[in-house]
This record gives structure tokens, sequence and C-alpha cells, in this order.
């Protein structure tokens, strides 16, 4: 944590939970923080080239796009490991992919812009792979988001963002399309960002910010901001804690699970009976896997009415990691 500068920090620590999108954003950074556009610019951009932050940029919801999004795994025998990493990785489909310290050791994340396209993606994978895919889709949210604060010391905590608002439906015309297709992988760091946006999808710059800040409010953005990278930040334990709820009581242990300052994802997903009997995931973050371990006896604690049964899978190698990508 040395490496990081006190503006640094404070970007990092003030900007991940959402930043006002206007037409010089920089600048109300820099006034928040008591230092220049030209400065903060300067800051990001290093931020991102060093691996401190994923990207700036807006965090749309796939669900609100129209688009479909599962959490998938496979039981991949280690003689074939790497050639199933190149072929699933090969896939725009796929944007997260880990490597976890269990019988299913290949856990990925799909996103498509349909159901349909899903299941496409689900058989074609099974084709060119030869394995069978476990297929999690997300059934109910319960918590979606951590903030990972640094310290002065170079210590970190972490905290809860609050939940972003939406109302109502969002239809998306073709210039929205345009927008979301231009901006799901960032935004540029520029004096004006959403210039450059409008001059890609040919639009005036104030109808980009007026239609972003319309999804946000919608809830198709949950947020723009800053995205850090929690493990360049020091966070080495990371464990995926699944939990075996009975169906009846599911959302009031999501909801208590959901409440913890360490979790970054609350979600209900299908049981796949008899190889997989829980119904209810958790991340959780740490600064090694004791510390991981420390969290689970608490949170075995909040479900102890609940619970009959639960793992954690840690992750052991990042196999590939980008933004989600839909094609709209």
């Amino acid at each position: 944590m040395s490496s990081l500068s006190l503006l640094d920090r404070q970007l990092i620590n003030r900007f991940q939970g959402g930043v006002d999108l206007s037409d010089r954003p920089f600048q109300q950074m820099a006034r928040l923080v008591d230092s220049d556009e030209s400065e903060v610019m300067e800051a990001v951009q290093r931020l991102l080239d060093d691996g401190w932050l994923s990207r700036f940029g807006p965090l749309y919801n796939a669900e609100r796009l129209g688009g479909s999004l599962a959490l998938a795994a496979m039981a991949v025998p280690e003689a074939v490991f790497d050639d199933v990493v190149e072929q699933v990785n090969a896939l725009p489909e796929v944007a997260h992919n880990y490597r976890r310290d269990h019988w299913l050791n290949m856990w990925f994340v799909l996103a498509t812009d349909s159901n349909e396209s899903m299941a496409s993606i689900i058989s074609h994978i099974e084709g060119i792979t030869s394995l069978r895919v476990y297929a999690f889709p997300k059934q109910e949210e319960f918590y979606l988001g951590l903030w990972f604060e640094i310290g002065e010391d170079g210590g970190f905590t972490t905290r809860s963002i609050p939940a972003g608002t939406s109302c109502g439906s969002h239809h998306l015309d073709q210039l929205d399309r345009r927008i979301i297709a231009e901006t799901q992988a960032g935004l540029p760091v520029s004096h004006d960002p959403c210039e450059q946006v409008a001059e890609r999808v040919g639009c005036w710059p104030s109808e980009v910010i007026e239609r972003m800040n319309g999804m946000q409010e919608k809830g198709v953005i949950r947020r723009t901001g800053l995205v850090p990278n929690h493990y360049r930040l020091g966070f080495r334990g990371n464990g995926m804690t699944v939990w075996n709820i009975p169906d009846e009581q599911l959302r009031e242990a999501g909801l208590r699970l959901g409440s913890l300052d360490y979790v970054s994802h609350c979600y209900s997903r299908p049981r796949h009976l008899p190889d997989w009997p829980y119904n209810l995931f958790a991340m959780v973050h740490g600064r090694d896997r004791d510390d991981v371990k420390e969290k689970l006896i608490e949170m075995g604690q909040v479900l102890k009415p609940y619970h009959q049964g639960h793992e954690v899978l840690f992750s052991s190698a990042v196999l590939k990691k980008t933004g989600m990508r839909l094609n709209l």
C-alpha cells in the first residue's frame, strides 16, 4: 500500500461508491478532495495503468438491460484443465473465470443478451469441452456491493455500499443501446468523457449525460464510479460461501447474510441435486484465508437457525477477468 499517495487513497475511498456524471466529472471530483482536475485525471489514469483500479465507468445491471447473467461451474480433469481454460476464456460471453479449490474447480460468469442465448452458449461449452456445465442463474438478489476503504497506514476495512434506487421500467432505444455498447467497458479518462462517447455514438454530449443519468435512475446503471481491483488492494482471501437453506427460510437468511459488511454479493441460486444441495451464495473478501474463515464462523452463527450445511470455495487463480459485455 506504500505506493499509493494520499490523493490515490482519497479517490479510491471516496468515488468507488459513485461519481456524479456531468460534462466535467473529474473537476467535480477534484473539488471534493481539494485537488485540481488535471492532477485527479493523472492519478486515475495511473491507478488504472498500475492495476489498482479495474476501470472507471458505469456498472450495468444485466437483468435491467434485458440480458441474462449466470454463474456456471465445471469439474475439469487436471489433465485437460489448461485446454479447457483456453476454450472457455476465448468466448466473449465469459466475463470472469476463477479456479476454485473444490471438485467443481472452474467457476465463470456468463453474460448474454437473452435466456435463449444463455441456453445456447451453455450447450456450446458442453459440446466443445465434453464436460457438464452446472448453471446457477441468480434467482433473487439480496445484496450487491462492497466498499474497500484504505487507511493511512495501508490497512483496509470493508463496508456496504448503499443500494441504489430504481423506479419504473425503462425502454431502451437504439441510442441507449449504442451508449451502453460504447461505455460498458468503461469511460475514457478525459476532461469530458461523454464528449468522446457522443462522437462515437452520434449525438450531443449533453444527451449522453441525460441518457446515462436516466438509466441510473431506472436501475439500468447501478452506479458510475471507480472500480477497485480488490486483489491488487491486498484482499487475497476471497471465498465463495454456499449454504443449504430450507426454501421457506431462504429470503430471511439471504437478507441476514447480505447485511454483513464483508459480504460483497449475496444471491439465491438453484440447487443441482444430488450433486449440489446449496441454494444461497455469499461472496466474502478478507486479507487471507484465515481472515475469511473467521468471518465464516460469524456467518454460521447468523444463519444458525436456518442452514443445514455449508462450504467455502476459495479462489486459487484468476483465469479471466473482464467487464461484462452484452451484444445489444
